[in-house]
């Protein structure tokens, strides 16, 4: 019998994974091959060392456009493998230093190229993002990448073509509780500060235009960025994309997985703990003072964050706002990812007076 967890991920992963670059055939032989979720992070982690495989020997070759795309695939799958393998850390934390590693050979090699940053938190502790630059712009606008519980900088590359097609830059980020920091920090609901951190780091360089900014935060990262945009006057322009407004009103119907990712994210004993801890998670009282344009979407059919919470935050804002419900899309619309991807991006491109052609 197939571990109703991994009947789950079949059922409703598939198009996350490809609409962030794993091959389906890949999706289709790793999950046909095992049976229990135990099995989950240590198949993907092999079949992730495949594509790694390759671009090392592209690189080798001399072939550093094949080689960055293996790598990025690479990435990928060491994620995937990893984004909710909560219940053993120690697999977990090794398979993502995998993911990490594989996305750094990726930043010289693809076009165009990414850069690291590392930037100060609070004056105690260390966040980490990926900027890249779109080309021939001497001082583009730039868009800050947000993820959710499960996500992580790496895994927004899927989503950077987007921006950078239209002139703007983007810097991808991972947070308190979010990629290499959920292991020294918790999740933090405030999220106005690392934003800000992130702002900051943006603002001290000369290469991008920070007064011409805009964010944008998927899934747990659409709760993420409407609270930054609430209370950091910086961010110009903002999208949300299935994110919660009240997460208490969703978190007990979420599946076990991602229950366990919510205890271990915001490193807490147990589950109850957990939602004590994430009550403040809550936008009542401040979406009214988001007054910059904000771009708000979902899927009507969202299991995990229902539609309903996306109207909340949509009817609470002060500012512009452009609401889009994809009828028979599922959580963040990854399924019906074409309905509002380009025009996402080009709304953005038009908040930020971004150049197009």
């Amino acid at each position: 019998m197939i571990d109703p967890r991994v009947e789950a991920a079949i059922a409703h992963w598939a198009p996350r994974y490809v609409e962030h670059g794993v091959p389906v055939g890949d999706f289709l032989d790793v999950t046909r091959s095992i049976e229990s979720w135990d099995e989950w992070c240590a198949a993907w982690t092999a079949a992730g060392r495949v594509h790694e495989e390759l671009g090392d020997e592209a690189l080798a070759q001399g072939y550093l456009r094949s080689a960055g795309h293996h790598y990025l695939t690479a990435a990928m799958e060491y994620h995937f493998g990893k984004f909710l393998f909560c219940h053993d850390i120690d697999q977990m934390r090794a398979t993502h230093q995998l993911a990490v590693a594989a996305h750094r050979k990726a930043h010289p090699l693809v076009d165009p190229p990414m850069e690291r940053i590392e930037f100060d938190y609070l004056g105690a502790h260390t966040l980490t993002g990926n900027l890249r630059r779109p080309h021939g712009i001497e001082r583009p606008p730039v868009v800050l990448l947000i993820p959710g519980l499960d996500s992580a900088k790496e895994e927004l590359s899927g989503l950077e073509f987007w921006f950078l097609d239209r002139g703007m830059a983007t810097f991808s980020i991972d947070g308190p509780g979010q990629g290499e920091a959920e292991y020294e920090l918790p999740i933090e609901t405030a999220y106005e500060k690392p934003a800000g951190a992130a702002i900051d780091a943006l603002g001290a360089r000369d290469d991008i235009d920070v007064t011409r900014l805009g964010a944008l935060g998927v899934s747990l990262g659409g709760y993420y960025v409407v609270r930054a945009a609430a209370f950091e006057k910086r961010i110009r322009a903002m999208i949300s994309l299935s994110g919660p407004h009240t997460i208490t009103d969703t978190i007990d119907q979420v599946p076990p997985m991602t229950k366990l990712a919510f205890q271990v994210r915001s490193h807490s004993p147990d589950f109850e703990t957990a939602k004590a801890k994430l009550r403040s998670m809550d936008l009542t009282g401040v979406t009214e003072h988001v007054t910059c344009p904000s771009f708000i979407v979902t899927g009507a059919n969202d299991r995990i964050i229902p539609a309903d919470q996306t109207h909340r935050i949509a009817d609470g804002i002060q500012g512009p706002v452009h609401l889009q419900i994809i009828a028979d899309a599922n959580h963040v619309a990854t399924n019906k990812a074409y309905m509002y991807r380009p025009h996402m991006a080009d709304w953005m491109a038009d908040q930020l007076n971004a150049r197009t052609e």
